[in-house]
Protein backbone atom coordinates (compact mmCIF):
# COMPACT_ATOMS: atom_id res chain seq x y z
CA UNK A 1 0.00 0.00 0.00
CA UNK A 2 1.15 3.37 -1.08
CA UNK A 3 1.01 6.41 1.63
CA UNK A 4 1.44 9.77 0.06
CA UNK A 5 1.84 12.73 1.13
CA UNK A 6 0.83 15.69 -0.41
CA UNK A 7 4.09 18.29 -1.23
CA UNK A 8 4.50 21.40 -2.87
CA UNK A 9 5.84 19.56 -6.05
CA UNK A 10 1.97 17.75 -5.86
CA UNK A 11 0.73 21.46 -6.24
CA UNK A 12 2.12 22.65 -9.02
CA UNK A 13 2.53 19.11 -11.26
CA UNK A 14 0.16 20.45 -14.29
CA UNK A 15 0.46 16.26 -15.38
CA UNK A 16 -1.88 16.15 -12.85
CA UNK A 17 -5.33 18.45 -11.72
CA UNK A 18 -6.06 19.77 -7.93
CA UNK A 19 -9.73 19.78 -8.55
CA UNK A 20 -9.32 21.63 -4.64
CA UNK A 21 -12.64 21.21 -2.18
CA UNK A 22 -15.29 21.01 -4.80
CA UNK A 23 -18.71 20.82 -3.75
CA UNK A 24 -19.96 18.05 -6.84
CA UNK A 25 -18.13 16.42 -9.54
CA UNK A 26 -19.77 15.26 -12.32
CA UNK A 27 -17.62 12.18 -14.09
CA UNK A 28 -17.79 11.45 -17.63
CA UNK A 29 -16.18 8.26 -18.50
CA UNK A 30 -15.71 6.98 -21.61
CA UNK A 31 -17.32 8.16 -24.66
CA UNK A 32 -16.12 6.34 -27.54
CA UNK A 33 -16.84 8.80 -30.04
CA UNK A 34 -21.10 8.35 -29.22
CA UNK A 35 -22.44 11.95 -30.25
CA UNK A 36 -25.99 11.47 -29.65
CA UNK A 37 -25.41 10.37 -25.88
CA UNK A 38 -22.66 13.09 -25.34
CA UNK A 39 -25.11 15.35 -25.79
CA UNK A 40 -28.22 14.09 -23.91
CA UNK A 41 -25.35 13.80 -20.62
CA UNK A 42 -24.23 17.49 -21.76
CA UNK A 43 -28.18 18.97 -21.79
CA UNK A 44 -28.77 17.68 -18.37
CA UNK A 45 -25.51 18.68 -16.55
CA UNK A 46 -26.03 22.25 -18.05
CA UNK A 47 -29.44 21.86 -16.14
CA UNK A 48 -27.79 21.24 -12.90
CA UNK A 49 -24.42 22.66 -13.24
CA UNK A 50 -23.51 25.40 -10.25
CA UNK A 51 -20.21 27.65 -9.29
CA UNK A 52 -18.42 25.38 -7.03
CA UNK A 53 -19.11 22.06 -8.71
CA UNK A 54 -16.79 20.28 -11.02
CA UNK A 55 -17.04 18.46 -14.01
CA UNK A 56 -14.63 15.43 -14.88
CA UNK A 57 -14.25 13.63 -18.09
CA UNK A 58 -12.41 10.74 -17.69
CA UNK A 59 -10.44 9.98 -21.07
CA UNK A 60 -11.73 7.98 -24.23
CA UNK A 61 -13.16 10.61 -26.05
CA UNK A 62 -12.84 8.75 -29.11
CA UNK A 63 -12.78 5.67 -31.01
CA UNK A 64 -15.45 2.72 -31.81
CA UNK A 65 -18.31 4.83 -32.59
CA UNK A 66 -18.38 6.74 -35.32
CA UNK A 67 -18.20 10.42 -34.52
CA UNK A 68 -15.03 11.37 -32.74
CA UNK A 69 -13.62 14.68 -34.67
CA UNK A 70 -17.59 15.76 -33.72
CA UNK A 71 -17.12 14.81 -29.84
CA UNK A 72 -14.25 16.85 -29.76
CA UNK A 73 -16.30 19.46 -31.00
CA UNK A 74 -19.03 19.05 -28.92
CA UNK A 75 -16.63 18.94 -25.65
CA UNK A 76 -15.13 22.24 -26.80
CA UNK A 77 -18.31 23.91 -27.34
CA UNK A 78 -19.98 23.05 -23.91
CA UNK A 79 -16.81 23.98 -22.33
CA UNK A 80 -17.50 27.39 -23.96
CA UNK A 81 -21.43 27.38 -22.45
CA UNK A 82 -20.19 26.08 -18.86
CA UNK A 83 -17.90 29.24 -19.26
CA UNK A 84 -20.15 31.44 -19.38
CA UNK A 85 -21.52 30.91 -16.03
CA UNK A 86 -20.75 33.26 -13.48
CA UNK A 87 -18.04 32.32 -11.06
CA UNK A 88 -16.72 29.35 -12.98
CA UNK A 89 -13.08 29.05 -13.73
CA UNK A 90 -11.38 27.47 -16.64
CA UNK A 91 -9.93 24.76 -13.88
CA UNK A 92 -13.48 23.68 -12.72
CA UNK A 93 -13.79 21.61 -16.00
CA UNK A 94 -11.07 19.03 -16.17
CA UNK A 95 -10.13 16.38 -19.28
CA UNK A 96 -7.91 12.96 -18.54
CA UNK A 97 -5.99 11.31 -20.91
CA UNK A 98 -7.18 7.72 -21.93
CA UNK A 99 -6.19 4.75 -24.14
CA UNK A 100 -7.32 6.19 -27.21
CA UNK A 101 -5.61 9.38 -26.93
CA UNK A 102 -2.66 7.13 -26.18
CA UNK A 103 -2.75 4.97 -29.01
CA UNK A 104 -3.79 9.10 -31.28
CA UNK A 105 -0.42 10.46 -30.20
CA UNK A 106 1.49 7.06 -31.11
CA UNK A 107 0.08 7.19 -34.55
CA UNK A 108 1.25 10.71 -34.94
CA UNK A 109 4.85 9.43 -33.58
CA UNK A 110 4.02 5.83 -35.64
CA UNK A 111 7.54 6.58 -37.52
CA UNK A 112 9.77 6.12 -34.05
CA UNK A 113 7.79 2.56 -33.58
CA UNK A 114 10.21 -0.42 -33.65
CA UNK A 115 7.61 -2.20 -35.85
CA UNK A 116 5.47 0.21 -37.04
CA UNK A 117 2.87 -2.13 -39.34
CA UNK A 118 2.09 -4.40 -36.43
CA UNK A 119 1.54 -1.21 -34.12
CA UNK A 120 -0.63 0.14 -36.47
CA UNK A 121 -2.34 -3.06 -36.86
CA UNK A 122 -3.03 -3.73 -33.24
CA UNK A 123 -4.31 0.04 -32.31
CA UNK A 124 -6.69 -0.02 -35.67
CA UNK A 125 -8.05 -3.42 -34.02
CA UNK A 126 -8.43 -1.37 -31.08
CA UNK A 127 -10.82 1.53 -31.75
CA UNK A 128 -8.22 3.60 -33.78
CA UNK A 129 -9.49 3.21 -37.00
CA UNK A 130 -12.96 4.73 -36.70
CA UNK A 131 -11.42 7.63 -35.39
CA UNK A 132 -9.06 7.95 -38.49
CA UNK A 133 -12.27 7.74 -40.69
CA UNK A 134 -13.62 10.08 -38.58
CA UNK A 135 -11.19 12.95 -39.30
CA UNK A 136 -10.99 11.45 -42.62
CA UNK A 137 -7.94 9.48 -42.55
CA UNK A 138 -7.71 6.91 -45.28
CA UNK A 139 -6.95 3.47 -43.38
CA UNK A 140 -5.65 2.01 -46.42
CA UNK A 141 -3.14 4.78 -47.27
CA UNK A 142 -2.12 4.19 -43.57
CA UNK A 143 -1.64 0.22 -44.07
CA UNK A 144 0.54 0.79 -47.47
CA UNK A 145 2.49 3.23 -45.84
CA UNK A 146 4.03 1.66 -42.39
CA UNK A 147 6.05 -0.93 -45.47
CA UNK A 148 7.88 2.31 -47.36
CA UNK A 149 10.71 3.49 -44.76
CA UNK A 150 11.07 6.11 -42.23
CA UNK A 151 10.95 9.21 -44.41
CA UNK A 152 7.84 8.33 -46.23
CA UNK A 153 6.24 7.39 -42.89
CA UNK A 154 7.36 10.39 -41.58
CA UNK A 155 5.82 12.47 -43.96
CA UNK A 156 2.80 10.86 -43.61
CA UNK A 157 2.34 11.82 -39.72
CA UNK A 158 3.02 15.42 -40.48
CA UNK A 159 0.44 15.18 -43.04
CA UNK A 160 -2.06 14.00 -40.13
CA UNK A 161 -0.66 16.83 -37.62
CA UNK A 162 -1.92 19.20 -40.20
CA UNK A 163 -5.30 17.33 -40.01
CA UNK A 164 -5.67 18.03 -36.48
CA UNK A 165 -4.44 21.33 -36.69
CA UNK A 166 -7.14 22.34 -39.10
CA UNK A 167 -9.85 21.68 -36.84
CA UNK A 168 -9.73 24.66 -34.66
CA UNK A 169 -9.07 23.86 -30.88
CA UNK A 170 -8.52 20.06 -31.42
CA UNK A 171 -4.43 20.46 -30.86
CA UNK A 172 -5.29 22.58 -27.75
CA UNK A 173 -7.40 20.23 -26.36
CA UNK A 174 -4.97 17.07 -26.94
CA UNK A 175 -1.87 19.17 -25.43
CA UNK A 176 -3.58 19.78 -21.97
CA UNK A 177 -4.71 16.40 -21.05
CA UNK A 178 -4.42 15.26 -17.78
CA UNK A 179 -3.13 12.00 -16.20
CA UNK A 180 -5.14 11.86 -13.30
CA UNK A 181 -7.36 14.67 -11.40
CA UNK A 182 -7.78 14.54 -7.47
CA UNK A 183 -9.84 16.18 -4.79
CA UNK A 184 -8.58 17.99 -2.00
CA UNK A 185 -8.94 16.58 1.94
CA UNK A 186 -12.37 17.41 2.85
CA UNK A 187 -12.71 17.45 6.93
CA UNK A 188 -16.00 15.76 7.61
CA UNK A 189 -18.41 16.30 10.86
CA UNK A 190 -16.79 12.95 11.82
CA UNK A 191 -13.15 14.50 10.97
CA UNK A 192 -12.59 12.10 8.41
CA UNK A 193 -10.97 13.33 5.69
CA UNK A 194 -11.80 12.19 2.49
CA UNK A 195 -10.09 12.82 -1.03
CA UNK A 196 -10.72 11.26 -4.19
CA UNK A 197 -9.25 10.17 -7.48
CA UNK A 198 -9.91 9.66 -10.59
CA UNK A 199 -7.85 7.92 -13.51
CA UNK A 200 -9.02 7.07 -17.22
CA UNK A 201 -8.24 3.07 -16.22
CA UNK A 202 -6.22 2.05 -13.71
CA UNK A 203 -3.38 1.89 -10.97
CA UNK A 204 -0.46 0.49 -9.55
CA UNK A 205 -0.94 -0.08 -6.09
CA UNK A 206 2.87 -0.33 -5.62
CA UNK A 207 3.62 3.14 -7.32
CA UNK A 208 3.21 6.91 -6.07
CA UNK A 209 0.85 8.71 -8.22
CA UNK A 210 3.82 10.80 -9.61
CA UNK A 211 5.11 7.52 -10.44
CA UNK A 212 2.67 5.32 -12.35
CA UNK A 213 3.09 5.96 -15.88
CA UNK A 214 1.63 3.94 -18.16
CA UNK A 215 -0.30 2.06 -15.66
CA UNK A 216 -2.98 4.64 -15.62
CA UNK A 217 -4.19 3.34 -19.02
CA UNK A 218 -2.44 -0.37 -19.51
CA UNK A 219 -2.62 -1.12 -15.64
CA UNK A 220 -6.39 -2.17 -14.91
CA UNK A 221 -5.85 -6.02 -14.54
CA UNK A 222 -6.13 -5.78 -10.57
CA UNK A 223 -8.46 -2.68 -10.32
CA UNK A 224 -11.79 -4.92 -9.34
CA UNK A 225 -9.33 -6.76 -6.69
CA UNK A 226 -8.56 -3.52 -4.54
CA UNK A 227 -10.16 -3.73 -1.26
CA UNK A 228 -8.09 -0.96 0.93
CA UNK A 229 -7.71 2.77 -0.13
CA UNK A 230 -4.99 3.83 -2.26
CA UNK A 231 -3.94 6.15 0.09
CA UNK A 232 -4.53 9.34 0.77
CA UNK A 233 -7.27 8.83 -1.35
CA UNK A 234 -10.06 7.13 -0.14
CA UNK A 235 -11.78 6.21 -3.54
CA UNK A 236 -10.49 6.20 -6.99
CA UNK A 237 -13.19 5.98 -10.02
CA UNK A 238 -12.12 5.08 -13.39
CA UNK A 239 -13.93 5.77 -16.64
CA UNK A 240 -12.77 2.73 -18.85
CA UNK A 241 -12.90 -0.87 -18.32
CA UNK A 242 -10.92 -2.68 -21.13
CA UNK A 243 -12.71 -6.37 -19.77
CA UNK A 244 -16.35 -4.55 -20.83
CA UNK A 245 -17.77 -5.44 -16.95
CA UNK A 246 -19.62 -2.79 -16.72
CA UNK A 247 -20.70 -0.18 -14.16
CA UNK A 248 -19.64 -1.22 -10.81
CA UNK A 249 -19.36 0.85 -7.32
CA UNK A 250 -17.72 -0.77 -4.29
CA UNK A 251 -16.49 0.90 -1.22
CA UNK A 252 -12.90 2.06 -2.26
CA UNK A 253 -13.17 2.05 -6.23
CA UNK A 254 -15.99 2.66 -8.64
CA UNK A 255 -15.87 2.00 -12.25
CA UNK A 256 -18.39 4.35 -14.37
CA UNK A 257 -17.62 3.03 -18.02
CA UNK A 258 -21.17 1.05 -18.80
CA UNK A 259 -19.73 0.21 -22.67
CA UNK A 260 -20.72 3.46 -24.60
CA UNK A 261 -19.71 3.15 -27.89
CA UNK A 262 -19.56 -0.74 -27.73
CA UNK A 263 -23.26 -1.07 -27.34
CA UNK A 264 -23.86 0.21 -24.37
CA UNK A 265 -25.00 3.37 -22.28
CA UNK A 266 -23.09 6.68 -21.08
CA UNK A 267 -23.35 7.18 -17.61
CA UNK A 268 -22.20 10.45 -15.74
CA UNK A 269 -21.86 9.93 -12.10
CA UNK A 270 -22.72 12.87 -9.78
CA UNK A 271 -20.76 12.57 -6.76
CA UNK A 272 -20.11 14.52 -3.25
CA UNK A 273 -17.44 15.15 -1.19
CA UNK A 274 -17.74 12.37 0.41
CA UNK A 275 -17.02 10.01 -2.43
CA UNK A 276 -20.80 8.83 -3.00
CA UNK A 277 -22.47 8.72 -6.31
CA UNK A 278 -25.64 10.47 -5.49
CA UNK A 279 -27.28 10.46 -8.92
CA UNK A 280 -26.45 8.84 -12.47
CA UNK A 281 -27.62 10.76 -15.47
CA UNK A 282 -27.62 7.95 -18.24
CA UNK A 283 -28.22 8.55 -22.14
Amino acid sequence: MVSYKTTHKRQIDCRFADLGEAKRIFAIPSIHGDLGKLNVIHENIYKQFQPGDRIVYLGNYTGYGHYSRETINAILSFRRCVLSFAGVKPTDIIYLRGTQEEMWQKLMQLQFAPNPAITLEWMLGKGLAQTMQSYGICLTEAERVVHEGVIRLSRWTEKLRCIVYSNPGHDIFGAQLKRAAFTSCHKQASGTCFPLLFVNAGIDFSKSLDDQGDCLWWGNSHFKSIISPYKPYQKIFRGFDPDRGGYEAGEVTATLDNNCGRGGDLLCAQINTAGDIVDIITA
